[in-house]
């Protein structure tokens, strides 16, 4: 298992192999929140979210579940790890860039593949536990 620190460093490591255009507007940055978190939208309960983009009267900023990333991921691999992070930071970012954008392609994404899920398909975003 990963402590949070781990996670965070990894983290940092990633954001910083990343242009500094993409974190244009993202003032309260990324943070990495020790909490559990399950998708409000599964009727099953059995889905976590990992991470959200937010965009309020605080600003704009995306926060990352350590608790739901060790539920989903915490068995990997300090390499599969990187790469889950990467791609979760990714998803995450781009949220961030269609807001600034005017864009909605990805939160509309992410509905349909929660309806698909719903109605008996996979979710590839959302984890289910087992």
């Amino acid at each position: 298992m990963f402590t949070i620190d781990e996670i965070n460093g990894m983290l940092d490591e990633i954001a910083a192999e990343l242009p500094e255009e993409i974190f244009r507007e993202l003032n309260g940055g990324v943070s990495l929140v020790p909490d559990t978190k399950r998708s409000e939208n599964d009727p099953k309960g059995g889905l976590y979210r990992l991470g959200e983009y937010r965009h309020d009267q605080m600003g704009r900023y995306v926060v990352l579940f350590y608790g739901s990333i060790i539920e989903v991921h915490g068995n990997a691999t300090p390499g599969a790890m990187r790469e889950s992070l990467r791609k979760l930071l990714a998803h995450e970012l781009t949220h961030h860039l269609e807001s600034l954008a005017g864009e909605r392609d990805l939160e509309i994404e992410d509905k349909l593949q929660m309806e698909r899920y719903l109605m008996g398909g996979e979710a590839r975003r959302y984890r289910i536990k087992k």
